[in-house]
């Protein structure tokens, strides 16, 4: 009986663009060329995803009923929808309906990431990424029709959402596959957080090209981003080289830490272990699968997997509901309009830039990952309770404490989402299996992905009783979040001491 092999490229095959572009391939250009390429196209791939779910939060105020001295016919374009929104989003159960069509979106995204990284081990990851953009802009552009259409079925948004979840899905699991195949452990945090701040670059730009044409009706908010992501997945099919080998080039563990003062990796450590997009290495030679419920086992994985099932459900409540919150709350006893409120929510992603890459930067200097997550978790319970209290008093004291909401609420979420599942996947318990790590990834950031779906809906629920409520549920969620990391960073601690580290710490606990 005939077996079906795998889709993939040969081993020495590189892509379109480099093949009609010589100049650009080795050895004309070095593998450091190649790797900031690598990270250059991965970002822009994985920032136009995330710009391409923005345009739902963007016009929510305007499909609901709006409270503002805004005329609402502006951006629907009819005089129908002055008073009432956009059916089925209007009437008093708008808000329910808006949190019910994030869960289809989210759910099928958090469903899709276990599918999708078990196929993504066994194609081609260039054409996969590009079939999950491209897909992805359709189904964008298929949801903004519904305004040029007049289209107000509840069910038909649902299924173009589900479908574009599951398009959506496939994004994380392929680019961080490909970045792994080109980076190995030393300076993870650093260049992770760096690298992760594609999110929040992604929600900024979003957020700015959605509110832009918000005027010209609500439907260009989806449009244009769904354009945007179709281009983004023609350079990604020219360009992205998935592996080094594909190009000719090998990496060496110096090469691949990227540091001339790392630490060189074990020769038994090959790039693949760094699979972090559930990619299975092509040398599965005594490379033996985990079990799903032994990769649960493993040290934190369970710790982490919800701690960033928490944390997520608050990153994505703000994603989804801060512009909304923000055209629906007076500052200075004014309230902004749909357009500014847009504009507006990109300091809380701003933040997030930042938060990402000082979380990263700190877990790698003091080399505690659960420490930092915690340090910053705590830190963000105050931060949005200030936010809630005086954020309305003036609109630069809004701005200052969105932006630190911003940096304290994504930061544990980047670096957990990153370098933690990384770290995890390749202890030494699991001997570098690049098929734990990607069993490891998809239990973390799948569980992760549960929350995020969660929050938004519940906010949607909770958002007509009053934000006072909606932010308790914030803040109860932060709670936990850092509750579950205790264990983890009472061993982390007494890791380092053991070493000889911290000595610092060992002063102040005298």
């Amino acid at each position: 009986m005939m077996q079906l092999k795998p889709l993939t490229l040969s081993p020495l095959q590189p892509p379109p663009g480099l093949r009609w572009v010589p100049s650009l391939a080795a050895p004309e250009k070095t593998l450091k060329f190649h790797q900031f390429l690598v990270l250059l196209l991965t970002f822009i791939a994985y920032a136009a995803f995330h710009a391409s779910r923005k345009p739902p939060s963007i016009v929510k105020s305007i499909l609901t009923v709006s409270d503002s001295d805004e005329d609402p016919s502006q951006f629907t374009g009819s005089p129908v929808h002055n008073k009432t929104g956009w059916a089925p989003f209007d009437g008093p159960g708008g808000p329910h309906r808006l949190g019910e069509l994030d869960l289809s979106f989210l759910l099928a995204y958090a469903i899709g990431m276990y599918v999708s990284g078990h196929i993504g081990d066994k194609v081609d990851l260039r054409i996969f990424l590009t079939i999950g953009m491209v897909g992805s802009g359709i189904f964008v552009i298929l949801f903004g029709f519904g305004y040029f259409l007049d289209l107000h079925s509840l069910g038909v948004f649902v299924v173009i959402q589900v479908c574009c979840g599951l398009f959506q899905s496939i994004g994380w699991p392929s680019v961080v596959a490909v970045v792994g195949n080109w980076f190995g452990k030393a300076k993870r945090g650093l260049i992770m957080g760096v690298w992760n701040s594609h999110t929040s670059i992604g929600n900024i730009f979003g957020s700015l090209v959605a509110s832009s044409v918000l005027a010209y009706g609500w439907g260009w908010s989806f449009v244009l981003p769904g354009i945007l992501i179709m281009v983004a997945a023609a350079f990604i099919y020219l360009f992205l080289v998935v592996h080094p080998e594909n190009i000719g080039l090998e990496l060496s563990g110096k090469d691949v830490e990227m540091s001339v003062e790392g630490v060189a990796l074990v020769d038994s450590e090959k790039i693949e272990t760094l699979d972090g997009g559930l990619r299975e290495s092509e040398d599965e030679e005594g490379s033996v699968a985990i079990g799903f419920l032994d990769a649960w086992r493993l040290p934190h994985v369970a710790s982490y997997a919800f701690c960033l099932f928490f944390s997520k459900l608050v990153a994505y409540t703000f994603l989804y509901w801060l512009p909304f919150y923000i055209s629906h709350t007076a500052v200075a006893g004014e309230n902004v309009s749909h357009t500014t409120a847009g504009i507006l929510s990109t300091i809380f992603d701003i933040g997030g830039v930042i938060g990402g890459i000082l979380a990263g930067f700190m877990s790698d200097m003091i080399e505690a990952r659960a420490v930092t997550s915690v340090i910053f978790l705590l830190l963000s319970i105050p931060t949005l309770i200030l936010y809630r209290v005086y954020g309305s008093i003036s609109m630069l004291t809004n701005m200052v404490l969105m932006f630190a909401s911003g940096l304290l609420v994504n930061g544990p979420y980047a670096l957990i989402t990153t370098a933690v599942a990384a770290d995890l996947g390749t202890d030494s318990m699991v001997g570098g299996n690049a098929r734990a790590l990607a069993t490891v990834t998809a239990i973390i950031d799948g569980t992760g992905s549960v929350g995020a779906a969660l929050g938004p809906l519940l906010a949607g629920y909770i958002s007509t009783r009053g934000w006072n409520s909606v932010f308790f549920m914030l803040i109860v969620s932060t709670s936990i979040a850092g509750c579950l990391l205790i264990r983890v960073v009472k061993n982390e601690i007494r890791g380092k001491l053991n070493e000889g580290k911290w000595l610092w710490f060992s002063i102040i606990s005298c």
